[in-house]
């Protein structure tokens, strides 16, 4: 008999398709267009339901799952996805990088595609097909319980990064077998909060969207992501998941995007028990389908649902199948049909290789962000052994590491990883000896004749069952919620005495996964429990202090803190963090690291983001200034570098054109400095309210002590444009000035005009 075309790799996707197509009841396409949680039947989902895809697969449950699929009537393969966000996430012993914001702080987007081409080599030996990532969403509400997921607040440097990342995902196309689809969430505006509450509706105008929240997303899509997932709120009173508009017209129209669109977590039942714009699961699913979305994501119901719909005549069967084509040709492109990517023992010896672990440390050196010094670090005296890698020093010291997160092993790894809450296969997180803790990385890399002491010092707190109830009305699980630890005083007198005998104390404060993720957005931006009684007790000994944050987004910080020594921002760095902040602290390494995100003096301020719309009654608070306590783009060196006269190639530009202009940097000091030279315009005179500047250019630029280099800016002057008040994206001619510095900080940049014609 001859074989079936949908079976036969030498016929067309296009062919391929419709043959399947034609050969699936309605059953088998509704069920195409499901994706369901692993953790649960998965006999039912894959043979009952005919789920074309499912997320959170165990180790243990992965081969089942693809035997499953290989049972079923027509053999259609599954696509196997996950929260890989940061590495592999769920995947015991996995490589684990720093979170989208500790990545941020490299301002590198080439090591950060490194680190994507790790995660993705790793995810697809273990059977994975898809991974939820990259985060392009915009920090609006330092309160926002993602923004840990996110690369911070402006949208240039997302995209950069965010494509980037896709990049090293997907790699060479959807043929490679060491590639992973990527996907560019949360399509769109799911950041722009109510209070900084997580999926509150999201007060956003068509014209703000465009302006600020589409470019990261425009510019995934002409990189070619796999696949866009949709955000949980609602915009204009219209759940993102029923938003024909940006779907269809935006999304699929005018970017000509053909990939696969998958909602969030629920999305579709949430329309029915959450946000209560549909009165069943039938209309719902209908609203779904007619908007557009091909992949449901864990609502079971939506098969009866969706099938009722049919049924009834609320969508037709072309709609369903415009659908379900669109993922039948992303399988035949992936050559699911031929090979389905089954884990492959041979390929998982790479998992965590010494070559990923290299990435993964690379990347946490680059990440730290040094913001204060009084002259204290680097250490003095300190140099490094080539033979060993680790420090020496003629004298002999003490250094005390204190603090709640000093030696708390997922505090390094933050949300979506380990033991993180979102799987139950990990109840003890990644193995305990593939984490390096702050503690652990001064016991490694600290010179031998020096001793290093610890003392916790404080507990952050714990989490306790929501007096609303443990499942929400659908059946979902609720989240926990949080309770602030108190100053335990046998904590803090052990802390104490620790930094009073030791001539350096680094104390490692911030938050915990308690404090971080979907649903857990906080009132404050303060640091909980016993953190700020400790900060206090050990700037009262005398001995000078480093702070070190370990946490998911920007605190604001008590005095003690702000009068310390130094102050380093790791978020949460990766498996190799604690290393890097060790050798950072000791002088073993450069710090390069500089802020995507703005900090905040008071909870406040909110929003504190640098590109704020110019045009307001005076410039501060009456009783507190606007000014940030870190500006965005912020870092120091361990050198000082001068920023010299900005030269512009030309003052005068064509839209069409492209701005040139270059700067002399010298390094003042001692020692070697890797500089992030950002460029920034300010459009002097809009036809509508806009930003006072946006960043649109950086590079970096290595000096040895002494040295003199020219660095050199380049982009578009088509860049520099503005979104109407009717909505369309364009360059004004007029005048515009040029500002080029270390950082968003208005005092600290060099400033040239041109005019674009």
């Amino acid at each position: 008999m001859p074989t079936a075309t949908y079976l036969d790799p030498h016929a067309s996707v296009a062919a391929r398709t419709a043959d399947l197509l034609a050969r699936m009841t309605p059953e088998e396409k509704v069920g195409q267009m499901l994706m369901l949680d692993a953790r649960g039947d998965l006999h039912e989902a894959i043979t009952e339901r005919h789920a074309g895809s499912i997320l959170h697969t165990s180790p243990e449950l992965m081969s089942q799952a693809h035997q499953l699929a290989s049972q079923t009537r027509l053999h259609i393969p599954l696509l196997v996805a996950d929260d890989g966000i940061h590495g592999h996430s769920f995947w015991p012993g996995a490589t684990i990088f720093g979170t989208q914001l500790a990545m941020a702080c490299s301002w590198n987007p080439s090591l950060i595609e490194r680190a994507a081409r790790v995660t993705a080599v790793e995810m697809a030996a273990t059977g994975m097909h898809w991974t939820f990532s990259p985060v392009l969403c915009i920090t609006r509400d330092l309160r926002w319980g993602r923004v840990n997921e996110t690369f911070g607040e402006d949208p240039y440097l997302i995209g950069e990064l965010g494509s980037a990342m896709i990049r090293g995902y997907q790699g060479t196309g959807l043929a490679d077998p060491d590639s992973v689809l990527a996907c560019a969430k949360h399509f769109a505006g799911y950041s722009e909060t109510q209070g900084g509450r997580d999926a509150s509706e999201a007060d956003l105008s068509q014209r703000k969207l465009r302006s600020w929240f589409l470019p990261p997303f425009e510019r995934a899509a002409s990189e070619q992501v796999g696949t866009f997932m949709l955000g949980y709120q609602s915009m204009d009173g219209v759940p993102i998941t029923a938003n024909r508009w940006l779907i269809n017209d935006v999304l699929k129209g005018e970017w000509g995007y053909d990939g696969l669109l998958v909602t969030d977590w629920d999305n579709v039942g949430r329309m029915v028990w959450e946000q209560q714009v549909c009165a069943n699961i039938t209309e719902a699913s209908t609203l779904a389908v007619r908007a557009g979305n091909d992949v449901i994501m864990t609502t079971p119901t939506f098969y009866e649902g969706a099938l009722a719909a049919l049924a009834e005549g609320r969508i037709t069967e072309a709609e369903v199948d415009a659908a379900v084509s669109r993922i039948l040709r992303l399988k035949f492109r992936l050559g699911l049909f031929e090979d389905p990517r089954y884990p492959d023992l041979v390929r998982q010896s790479r998992i965590a290789s010494p070559e990923h672990r290299a990435v993964n440390l690379e990347l946490a050196r680059r990440s730290l962000v040094l913001l204060t010094n009084d002259g204290t670090l680097p250490v003095a005296g300190v140099l490094r052994a080539e033979e060993t890698g680790r420090a020496v020093c003629a004298e002999t010291r003490k250094i005390a590491v204190i603090g709640p997160n000093a030696d708390d092993p997922q505090a390094m790894l933050g949300d979506w990883a380990g033991d993180s809450g979102q799987v139950t296969w990990m109840p003890g997180g990644h193995p305990r000896s593939s984490i390096q803790t702050v503690r652990d990385g001064f016991i490694q890399v600290a010179p031998q004749n020096w001793q290093v002491t610890y003392a916790k010092g404080a507990e952050i707190g714990t989490l306790a069952p929501d007096p609303e109830g443990t499942h929400f009305p659908d059946g979902q699980p609720r989240p926990d919620v949080f309770v602030a630890a108190q100053s335990d005083s046998a904590l803090l007198a052990a802390a104490t005495a620790a930094a009073a005998s030791a001539d350096l104390a680094v104390v490692v404060v911030g938050d915990t996964v308690a404090l971080t993720g979907e649903g857990r957005s906080t009132a404050t931006l303060e640091l909980q429990g016993g953190q700020i009684a400790l900060l206090e007790a050990i700037a009262s000994t005398g001995t000078p202090m480093v702070v070190v944050l370990v946490q998911s987004k920007p605190s604001t910080l008590p005095p003690a803190a702000l009068d310390a020594a130094a102050i380093i921002a790791a978020f949460n760095p990766g498996m190799r963090g604690g290393q890097a902040i060790a050798e950072l602290i000791l002088g073993l390494i450069e710090p390069t690291g500089r802020l995507p995100i703005t900090y905040a003096r008071h909870v406040g301020q909110q929003p504190v983001y640098y590109n704020q719309i110019r045009g307001q009654h005076g410039d501060r608070y009456a009783d507190l200034t606007q000014r940030p306590l870190f500006a965005f783009g912020e870092g120091l060196a361990y050198s000082e570098v001068e920023y010299g006269e900005l030269q512009i190639q030309t003052s005068d530009y064509a839209a069409a054109d492209r701005v040139r202009a270059s700067i002399q940097l010298r390094n003042l000091g001692q020692r070697p400095a890797t500089e992030t030279v950002q460029a920034y315009v300010s459009d002097r005179v809009t036809s509508a309210a806009w930003a006072d500047q946006e960043l649109k250019a950086f590079t970096q630029v290595r000096l040895a002590p002494g040295e003199t280099v020219t660095a050199t800016i380049e982009f578009d002057a088509a860049a520099c444009s503005i979104v109407t008040a009717a909505g369309q994206r364009v360059v004004e001619p007029g005048k515009f000035e040029l500002r080029v510095g270390p950082s968003s900080d208005p005092t600290r940049q060099v400033r040239a005009s041109f005019r674009i014609n």
